[in-house]
């Protein structure tokens, strides 16, 4: 199948419905039930059990449309617990680094691995032991996928994921290359990543239909229609590597923080606390990554769904004198845009900030003549307020204007307890 002697192994590890199964791992009842995690202010299905997927739910489907669906089947909706999803999806990444030093953390529940090293074992074994462990130490399944390339990789995954003869680990690199193009010839051509449902139908048209029929297209060809992306995804199906694994993911340009409100809100001291909070948890992600912010970007909306009621949106960015990460600066200049597009008589159904012009600490160049400038105290107190948080939980020291009862937050009406984050919620044996 592989034109080199030793071709690379790179495995993609997916957990399977990992938001469901995060619930299923502390609530074992929920095993075998229909179930889906909904969106913020329990609006939209954002994952579903294997059980509601084959009721034909798709995707997205608003949870309101599933009410008579849900009590003929008994669906259970569950509101989006994210600090048990991430904490959980910490605990994978850290037992996965045990298995290969070369490791891409790819999404919250996908992790590529390098296993080329480890060429010399029985890698299909060694995906079950991983999948094994982690089922033991987490209570999450997985599947592991292994191919050449990143590309084949992820494809490997969903058969492992979708057909049964696999047992949850499928290495194209052990196939024939009469077993391996075979199998693709099964696959719809809207499954390789990076294709999907957009640009199915476009090669479909052109006659490539199944992964196969792209494999054998002409990769320059298909570049000049597509783009280069097409081109590399053409040539990772045949084995030559064009994607390499990021170990380190790059800092990112922009932070955004934004949430819809559980009800519609129209004074102006609840938007300053929604503000206060997003710019708090924007300034936390910034010194993360170890970056300063130029300048900070505030909006308010009203709902577009509300046709009878006025409606407003507006968004103001301000550039800062001086990059900066302190959540105190940060947060006074979101607060002074927030009064410069604030408009009273208006029932506002979301507000966000979004921090730019993001650079690393060391590339910061300051103003000799302006007033704001990081300061030792500023750094220390910022490094004391997120050890803290860390050590004690989100939240445990903030900022005053952040409010403290917030009746504006968004519904969480189904929402399972904090299992991994709080110690009243730590599950007890009976």
């Amino acid at each position: 199948m592989h034109t080199a002697s030793t071709p690379r192994s790179i495995a993609l590890i997916d957990v399977n419905n990992f938001y469901v199964s995060c619930e299923r791992a502390f609530n074992p009842r929920l095993i075998g039930q229909p179930v889906v995690v909904l969106s913020n202010n329990d609006g939209c299905a954002v994952a579903r059990s294997n059980e509601v997927k084959a009721l034909g739910v798709p995707m997205g489907t608003p949870w309101f449309k599933l009410k008579q669906l849900a009590q003929q089947h008994g669906i259970i909706g569950l509101s989006s617990n994210y600090a048990l999803y991430a904490d959980m999806s910490n605990r994978v990444m850290s037992i996965l680094r045990a298995y290969s030093p070369d490791q891409e953390v790819y999404s919250i529940d996908e992790s590529f691995l390098d296993l080329t090293g480890f060429a010399s074992r029985d890698l299909i074994q060694y995906g079950q032991h991983m999948r094994k462990r982690i089922l033991r130490w987490t209570g999450l399944p997985v599947c592991v996928g292994i191919g050449s390339t990143k590309t084949l990789a992820k494809l490997a995954n969903h058969c492992a994921k979708k057909q049964a003869v696999f047992n949850s680990v499928c290495n194209f690199n052990t196939m024939s290359a009469a077993a391996f193009d075979g199998l693709l010839g099964q696959l719809d051509v809207g499954e390789i990543w990076g294709v999907g449902r957009k640009l199915a139908p476009k090669l479909q048209a052109l006659g490539f239909n199944t992964v196969l029929d792209l494999k054998r297209a002409n990769p320059e060809r298909l570049r000049r229609q597509f783009s280069v992306v097409m081109e590399k995804t053409i040539r990772e199906l045949n084995g030559t590597v064009c994607i390499e694994l990021e170990e380190i993911s790059p800092a990112k340009q922009q932070i955004v923080r934004s949430r819809s409100f559980g009800y519609a809100i129209s004074d102006y001291n609840s938007l300053a606390e929604s503000i206060t909070l997003y710019m708090s948890s924007a300034a936390q992600k910034l010194r993360t990554q170890q970056s300063f912010a130029g300048s900070v970007y505030v909006y308010i909306r009203t709902s577009p769904f509300k046709p009878d009621e006025p409606t407003y949106s507006n968004g103001l960015r301000i550039p800062l004198p001086n990059p900066t990460d302190d959540t105190r600066l940060l947060v006074n200049f979101a607060l002074w845009g927030l009064r410069q597009i604030y408009k009273a008589n208006y029932n506002y159904a979301k507000a966000g900030v979004m921090l730019g012009e993001i650079v690393p600490i060391e590339g910061v160049q300051t103003d000799l003549f302006s007033q704001m400038q990081a300061s030792p105290k500023s750094s220390a107190l910022m490094s004391t307020m997120d050890s803290i948080n860390r050590k004690m939980g989100k939240e445990s020291i903030k900022l005053a204007s952040e409010g403290f009862k917030r009746p504006w937050k968004m519904k969480q009406g189904n929402k399972s307890p904090s299992y991994t984050t709080k110690w009243e919620d730590v599950p007890s044996m009976p």
